[in-house]
């Protein structure tokens, strides 16, 4: 794709980074035969190729241009940032980061209306400490009946019981756990089956209160300096213990994942930093990357429960382990129902299932329709966006897949 930046503009490292991105696009129309929201819209100007021509124009554009109007950041906000197009694009077109760039102009360049911002400030708020959300999610489901329709559709009702934690061991082989901001609150059994199972194998899990949200949430929602000062909070809390070797650093949600291992890049320019993050990111595993290396034999269960799996967008399309959970499970002996367009996003997308509402729960209702057709008992996956997104429909059980590998084992 031809640009028309100055030198001037180019000086600009977002400028730069846009430049190379967009030269890298051939207009090809892959991205769009993947994207789930221009399969709904059916809108160029809501399929990967026509945002990138949408950001072109912006980044190209003058402050005072009266074309820049809030309707790019309609299409812009539609996108779920699921990253299928980046897994189809032919180029290697790596979308997501001209999409942030993108997001951070029409932000700077046009203001919201108060109510949108008075929602991304209460999200951003509400859902990255983990112990504000966990009372004000008590709030909730205590006062459910006069919480605002959009909302009480979202909440869930009291989680599985986490049980009990093995007792700290000293297992030679030792990793971190991410514990997460809401999944504590809205499912605390994943962490803790976490511990159980990976204790059978020898490992021991530390838990660093001092480790906070991972930064995908502020990032996303486009107050990005604040998802960067705690990506630098968390590398300050988890240095210690990478100094004393630990192994590896495992966050059970694959969005957090994800966004853990994208720090060495993010802050890459960041001299009193870039050298940590980068250690960080290398160190990062989703969990099914653990298990996935090790010896199951002893971990063999007689599991005869129907499972379909959903693979989280962040899981398949950004850390590139679509197919190592289904693996993982049918070395445990599960039986696994195939699912058609198991590459769509549900609709989950972080906070998109609030702010975006109307297609999240088209895009939602689609997921599950191919994830029941093989009458699964149980729909597992490996995100808890995903799992409270799917489960809020009401239809089949949705839990996080090692809780059920615990269950089976013990």
């Amino acid at each position: 794709m031809q640009t028309h930046f100055t030198p001037e503009d180019l000086e600009k490292p977002h400028i730069k980074e846009a430049d190379r991105v967009l030269r890298s696009c051939v207009h090809c129309g892959f991205c769009n035969a993947t994207c789930p929201t221009y399969q709904l819209l059916g809108d160029e100007r809501d399929g990967p190729r026509g945002r990138i021509y949408l950001i072109k124009e912006l980044l190209e554009s003058r402050d005072d241009d009266d074309q820049v109007t809030a309707e790019t950041r309609l299409h812009l906000d539609r996108c779920l940032t699921c990253r299928n197009c980046g897994t189809t694009c032919p180029s290697g077109v790596e979308y997501h980061k001209l999409l942030d760039i993108g997001r951070a102009e029409i932000e700077r360049r046009v203001p919201r209306k108060a109510s949108d911002r008075a929602l991304r400030y209460g999200l951003r708020k509400a859902l990255v400490e983990p112990k504000r959300f966990q009372a004000l999610l008590k709030l909730g489901q205590t006062f459910k009946p006069l919480v605002p329709g959009a909302l009480r559709s979202k909440m869930p009702p009291a989680p599985v019981d986490a049980g009990r934690r093995p007792d700290h061991r000293p297992h030679s082989r030792q990793m971190l756990i991410l514990e997460g901001c809401v999944q504590p609150g809205l499912s605390p059994n994943t962490n803790a089956a976490t511990a159980r199972v990976l204790d059978r194998l020898g490992i021991g899990l530390t838990p660093v209160s001092e480790a906070g949200c991972c930064g995908a949430i502020d990032f996303h929602l486009n107050a990005q300096d604040d998802g960067r000062a705690r990506m630098r909070a968390n590398i300050d809390a988890w240095w210690p213990h990478i100094d004393a070797g630990c192994e590896a650093i495992v966050q059970t949600a694959s969005g957090c994942g994800a966004f853990v291992k994208e720090y060495g890049e993010m802050l890459a320019d960041d001299p009193a930093y870039a050298d940590k993050a980068a250690r960080v990111s290398a160190l990062a595993k989703d969990l099914v990357e653990v298990l996935r290396d090790e010896q199951l034999d002893d971990l063999a269960t007689s599991e005869t429960r129907k499972l379909a799996f959903h693979c989280p967008c962040t899981l398949q399309h950004a850390q590139k382990l679509g197919g190592a959970v289904e693996s993982v499970l049918g070395r445990l002996g599960f039986a696994l129902t195939p699912v058609a367009d198991a590459h769509l996003c549900c609709g989950s997308a972080g906070t998109y299932s609030i702010t975006q509402p109307e297609l999240a729960t088209e895009l939602r209702d689609n997921k599950l329709d191919a994830l029941e057709a093989g009458q699964p008992e149980t729909i597992v996956t490996a995100n808890i966006g995903c799992q409270t997104h799917l489960a809020g429909a009401g239809r089949t059980p949705v839990r996080h897949w090692i809780e059920i590998v615990d269950e089976a084992l013990r």
